[in-house]
């Protein structure tokens, strides 16, 4: 585990090195974060004017609490010279540091590349991991920033939900893998490898000779379980209608079922497939919007 510090400049790193959108004022949001992507669209927005109006002293503004932070959205401000300029979330301990020398040397080129950038109009968007204080984890961050007098102005969201083509993907590796050697596959699950265990996504398997849980990447007590039998919380035979729908051809199904990184009970839609006499899925959960 990486130092608090050096995580997040790791992540600032991460932020610099990706390209905006040069043909929109504002990104386009992902799918069911309209509303998140708007807020930080307006707060990022709203910073920006206040230091057009006050110059530095808009800094103390952003990182105290109050007008600038607006749930887990908060405002950081960084300059062309690698220095943490203001933060009212939990990169506040970077101010007043030159980041840089936390770099690893891979990314220092180009986060100082890209602190050289000039001036534009134009908002950008970037992605990278960062702990969401409001929950304690570690969860996928999108974020607005837009370059002003040298300065790099920051404000974004967080997406604990990961997207149906992100599910996909994870079911066509799961299923790769338990092809190519299902035993080691199946071990690799089971001990929440980070290639099977992604974000709120994770794989499980069902040996349909045996109709048991042979692995489960979030909750090891459902291993041997057997799978007809398993219910969700609302006491929907989960299992059973899985089976039925895998053997009737269906690629999916949708159901209730706990959010491993939110702690709720969340409508979830359920990738199935067979490989030879395993069932492999990967379930994403809907985003709020969609519920």
């Amino acid at each position: 585990m990486k130092r608090p510090v050096l995580a997040a400049a790791l992540s600032l790193a991460a932020l610099f090195s990706i390209t905006g959108h040069a043909d929109s004022p504002v990104p386009p949001a992902e799918p069911g974060y309209e509303q998140q992507a708007a807020n930080a669209a307006a707060l990022l927005d709203k910073a920006v004017a206040a230091y057009r109006e006050q110059g530095s002293a808009a800094y103390a503004r952003f990182s105290r609490q109050g007008e600038f932070i607006d749930g887990d959205q908060y405002v950081y401000v960084v300059d062309e010279n690698g220095y943490m300029l203001a933060s009212g979330g939990p990169s506040a301990a970077l101010i007043g540091r030159d980041i840089s020398p936390l770099l690893e040397p891979e990314l220092r080129e180009a986060f100082n590349a890209a602190l050289q950038q000039p001036e534009s109009d134009q908002v950008s968007s970037a992605e990278y991991r960062w702990m969401n204080w409001n929950d304690g984890k570690v969860e996928r961050k999108r974020v607005f920033y837009q370059k002003v007098d040298g300065k790099t102005f920051v404000v974004g969201y967080y997406l604990p939900r990961s997207s149906p083509a992100a599910a996909e993907a994870l079911l066509d590796d799961a299923a790769k893998a338990i092809e190519e050697d299902a035993e080691a596959a199946i071990a690799r699950i089971n001990r929440l490898d980070p290639e099977f265990n992604r974000d709120d996504l994770y794989v499980f398997v069902v040996d349909m000779d045996s109709q048991s849980m042979v692995a489960h990447g979030y909750n090891r007590r459902l291993l041997n379980i057997h799978f007809p039998d398993l219910k969700s919380r609302d006491g929907q035979r989960v299992g059973e209608k899985i089976l039925q729908a895998v053997n009737a051809g269906q690629e999916r199904i949708t159901y209730t079922w706990p959010n491993p990184l939110t702690q709720r009970e969340e409508e979830k839609e359920t990738l199935i497939r067979k490989v030879g006499h395993y069932l492999v899925a990967v379930g994403y959960y809907q985003a709020e919007s969609q519920l």
